[in-house]
């Protein structure tokens, strides 16, 4: 993935796309500094992980330039968005995850909200990269009460 991303970087940089350009760089720095903090070569999903994070601050953050009534902002950040995405693996549908979470709980025994962690747990390698943690909480939380 790193590769693919230095390949993109000099495509964008030859094609003058500034948002393109900078987006890539602002993730292969997110990723060479989680690799220096620990000390280790990052796996595909541990990069996957670092884009979905990157995916989620800027879905976060686009509620908030709407409310300050910033277009502009939110079409760069939905653009980012569809930068990144291409990076992440094929995200799960709800019905998808509900099929997942269904059989989570079977698997743990889960049977009220304060099996929520284990079931969680059981999850967390399936959903990861693929689906957004805080769909999946709710779902959770949903099918357990």
């Amino acid at each position: 993935m790193k590769e693919e991303l230095l390949l993109e970087l000099k495509d964008a940089m030859k094609n003058k796309d500034e948002l393109r350009k900078n987006t890539i760089t602002m993730v292969r720095a997110a990723i060479l500094q989680v690799e220096k903090d620990e000390k280790r070569e990052l796996s595909e999903s541990d990069m996957a992980a670092i884009i979905a994070k990157e995916v989620k601050k800027r879905k976060e953050s686009i509620e908030d330039f709407k409310k300050a009534q910033r277009q502009d902002l939110v079409d760069d950040l939905n653009k980012e968005i569809e930068i990144l995405s291409k990076y992440l693996p094929k995200q799960l549908t709800k019905e998808e995850i509900e099929t997942l979470v269904d059989n989570a709980i079977k698997s743990t025994s889960a049977s009220g909200p304060r099996d929520m962690g284990k079931v969680m747990q059981a999850l967390r390698p399936e959903i990861a990269g693929k689906a957004d943690g805080k769909l999946v909480s709710d779902i959770v939380k949903a099918k357990l009460a």
